[in-house]
């Protein structure tokens, strides 16, 4: 599959943009045909987003995706939309926070009435820009809603990273832009019926949307000679009990609870080590260092981010445990993810997690290490019954957030509003 780049003429405001357009072996007549019933998407992207939800988007939708230069070319995405042959072509926006946020709006500005729906990534600074757009150009908006924005927020001033003045600002700003962007999108879409009823509050067309949903098919439950195989692949303890945490290290999560609740488990005899993938992995083992925990670098394992298609599955398939503590949450993906392989979840009782997963999961409480401590004990004293739960679990994911129904319920969101702009 060959990608050509091509440099975009000027845009209002004097910005530029590079084009890149992953082009299948179909000749372009063809091609033309195949996507002029499928509408025409821009997908606004103020920060990263994941390869699993842009190859969806690129079956549904004639896509185009606008990001932001740097944070494009600097982390994976750009590497991964060229190696998955998505049909899309990305228009990348230079500047940082600032410079972008008033280069996207000129984008939008001159691009919008090439598309027939903008989706916007999250409900704050950049779908500020969409809507506004949208409500001028009569383009229809949608919203995507992932996190409740105020809650993660909060995080910040619970960690005293934040003043009080700066955390009022910041909050009123933040109220401000979902009451903007909620009276003016066509619709909200959040991930989860926790979140559905947050986004409610603003936006009265809110429904749930499920992102790119668990691929049930890659996400699947291992027999024990699989998972040992796994670990061996992975260069994991065959003879440990493995604690999974898969998640970024920010303000909102909350791994030191992990981290304590495995170092207490370890003292009570469980013999547990706990794994951490992602970009912030090196933060992780600094946290483990400056938590002082006994004997760390024993137990404490912390590597890159795995492949979200190709290889991330397979230490859900093979952890006993998968672990989330969070102080505040949205739909948690990783928990499920990790149902649909079976693989038996404690997480914090917040937020999504605590509506979604409660009959599924071990739910804690927040901030307690002894609560997620007797977790592990129950998981590994009862490894039967508890694999049993995470499968009831699973039948779960695959009957609310399988993937391919994400994308059966976007592609008919897409229609709707289509159909609707039309008459």
């Amino acid at each position: 599959m060959n990608h050509n780049f091509q440099e975009l003429g000027s845009i209002p405001s004097g910005s530029t943009t590079s084009r890149l357009t992953a082009q299948s072996p179909i000749k372009e007549g063809s091609s033309r045909s195949m996507n002029a019933n499928l509408p025409r998407v821009l997908f606004l992207v103020e920060g990263n987003t994941d390869i699993r939800f842009v190859m969806g988007l690129s079956k549904i939708s004639a896509l185009t995706m606008a990001v932001p230069r740097r944070i494009y070319r600097e982390g994976d995405l750009q590497r991964r939309v060229r190696d998955a042959g998505c049909q899309v072509q990305v228009d990348e926006i230079p500047g940082g926070r600032l410079r972008f946020q008033l280069s996207s709006l000129a984008y939008l500005a001159s691009h919008a009435n090439r598309f027939d729906v903008i989706l916007c990534q999250e409900v704050l600074r950049g779908a500020f820009n969409g809507t506004l757009v949208g409500a001028l150009t009569q383009v229809p908006v949608i919203t995507y809603m992932g996190v409740h924005p105020i809650e993660y927020f909060r995080c910040r001033r619970e960690r005293r990273q934040i003043g009080v003045v700066k955390a009022w600002i910041g909050e009123s700003v933040i109220r401000f832009l979902m009451s903007f962007n909620g009276r003016f999108a066509t619709r909200c879409l959040a991930m989860g019926p926790y979140l559905r009823d947050v986004a409610a509050q603003y936006c009265r067309r809110s429904e749930v949307g499920l992102y790119y949903g668990v691929d049930t098919e890659r996400f699947r439950p291992a027999t024990a000679e699989e998972r040992a195989g796994l670990r061996r692949a992975h260069d994991l303890p065959l003879d440990k009990f493995v604690i999974f945490l898969s998640s970024r290290i920010s303000h909102e999560k909350d791994p030191e609870t992990v981290l304590r609740a495995t170092a207490l488990a370890r003292q009570r005899g469980l013999d547990a080590v706990v794994i951490n993938l992602g970009g912030g992995y090196r933060d992780f083992l600094r946290l483990a260092k400056d938590l002082h925990l006994e004997d760390a670098e024993e137990w404490v394992l912390g590597r890159p981010a795995a492949h979200p298609v190709t290889e991330v599955m397979d230490y859900f398939r093979c952890a006993d445990v998968m672990a989330l503590a969070s102080l505040a949450e949205g739909a948690a993906y990783s928990t499920l993810e990790a149902l649909a392989c079976g693989t038996p979840v404690v997480c914090t009782s917040v937020g999504g997690m605590r509506v979604q997963l409660d009959g599924y999961a071990c739910l804690t409480r927040r901030r307690d290490p002894e609560s997620m401590c007797e977790a592990f004990g129950w998981v590994a004293a009862n490894p039967e019954t508890a694999r049993a739960q995470a499968l009831r679990g699973r039948e779960y994911v695959i009957r609310e957030w399988n993937h391919q129904k994400a994308f059966f319920d976007l592609a008919d969101v897409f229609q709707q509003v289509r159909r609707e702009q039309r008459k």
